[in-house]
C-alpha cells in the first residue's frame, strides 16, 4: 500500500481520502504525506485510540481524523471522498469478511470518478507435494503410542494450514479461481464457486491443493502488484493448504480438474466455509471434502 501511495502521489494531491479500517494509522500517515487534504480514518478496535495520538506526536492533527466507530455507525463531515484506502485482506483473501465494509463505504461515500486503493484481488491455487506435514499433522492421528485416534484425523483435514509454502513443493500448472473488480463487485459475489484445472508438471504426489492470492492497484497511473504467492517474497498472509484426505500419486502430463466453492460461515460470519472437489485421471477416483477457515 505505501509504494502505491508513494507512486501515485499526483493522484491523492488535494484529495479528500478515507481510510477503513486504518489501525495504528500509518496508511492515513502515508496519504498525508503524500499530500491528501484530509484523511478520515475510521477503525473500531481499541488501536483507534494510539492512532490518535500517533497522529498528534506527529503534527498531523490537522490533515488526519481518527474516527473510532464501526464504518455503517459513521457520520462523515463529508458527502464525499476522492479516494479509499484499506488493508482489508485476510488470509484466503477473504477471511473476516473485511472487504463487505470497503464495499459499504465504496457505495456510500465514494466520488464518481474517484480511486479504492487496491481495486483488483484474484485468488490462485496449485497442487504441492508435502509429505512430511501430511504424515505428523494427519496420519499420526492413526497410532498415538500405540493407541488408535483416527477419530481426529478427519478434524484435522478439515483444518487447512497457514503457513510458508516451499515453491519447490509445488508440483503443477497454477489455476485463477476468483478475480473482482473493487469497483463493480457486490457483496453476494465474495461468496464464490469456480472450476480449476491443473496439470502436473512432475512425477510426483499430490497432498494438497495450495491457495494464495494478489491485489492490484490498477486504475491509478502507475500500477502495482501486491503478490502473496509461494514464489514471492513472504508476506504475512503466508498461503493456505487443503489436505486431501489420502495420497494421490501423479505423472508428470497428468490432469486433476476440480471445483472449489467458498462461502461465509452462517455461524460466525468471519470464518470462511470452503468445499473442494477433486477428479483425477486414471480412475483415481472423485470426491469433494469440506474445510472451514477459522
Amino acid at each position: 500500500d505505501k509504494k502505491a501511495i508513494d507512486d501515485n502521489a499526483e493522484i491523492l494531491k488535494g484529495k479528500i481520502v478515507l481510510d477503513i479500517g486504518c489501525g495504528t494509522g500509518i496508511l492515513s500517515i502515508f496519504a498525508a504525506k503524500a499530500g491528501a487534504k484530509h484523511v478520515y480514518g475510521i477503525e473500531f478496535a481499541d488501536i483507534a485510540d494510539y492512532a490518535k495520538e500517533i497522529v498528534k506526536e506527529n503534527n498531523l492533527s490537522d490533515k488526519i481524523t481518527i474516527i473510532k466507530a464501526k464504518v455503517e455507525d459513521v457520520d462523515l463531515p463529508v458527502k464525499k471522498v476522492d479516494i479509499i484506502i484499506s488493508e482489508w485482506m485476510g488470509y484466503f483473501l477473504i477471511y473476516e469478511s473485511m472487504l463487505d465494509t470497503v464495499l459499504y463505504a465504496r457505495d456510500k461515500w465514494l466520488n464518481k470518478d474517484g480511486y479504492i486503493f487496491p481495486d483488483r484481488a484474484r485468488i490462485f491455487l496449485s497442487s504441492i507435494e508435502d509429505e512430511e506435514y501430511r504424515h505428523n499433522k494427519i496420519e499420526s492421528w492413526n497410532n498415538v503410542y500405540g493407541f488408535d485416534m483416527s477419530c481426529i484425523r478427519n478434524t484435522a483435514l478439515a483444518e487447512p494450514l497457514i503457513d510458508i509454502t516451499n515453491p519447490e513443493n509445488v508440483n503443477s500448472t497454477i489455476s485463477k479461481v476468483f478475480d473482482i473488480d473493487l469497483y463493480t463487485v457486490t457483496k453476494e459475489e465474495l461468496d464464490f464457486s469456480a472450476g480449476f484445472e491443473l496439470t502436473f508438471t512432475r512425477d510426483d504426489k499430490c497432498h494438497a491443493i495450495a491457495t494464495w492470492f494478489d491485489v492490484i492497484f490498477q486504475k491509478v497511473p502507475n500500477k502495482v502488484v501486491l503478490p502473496t504467492g509461494p514464489f514471492e517474497e513472504p508476506t504475512h498472509w503466508r498461503q493456505v493448504m487443503f489436505y486431501l484426505n489420502k495420497e494421490i500419486k501423479v505423472k508428470k502430463g497428468e490432469v486433476l480438474k476440480g471445483n472449489i466453492a467458498a462461502i461465509k460461515d452462517k455461524g460466525n460470519y468471519r470464518f470462511i466455509d470452503v468445499k473442494i472437489g477433486f477428479h483425477f485421471a486414471d480412475n483415481k477416483g472423485d470426491w469433494c471434502q469440506l474445510y472451514k477457515i477459522t
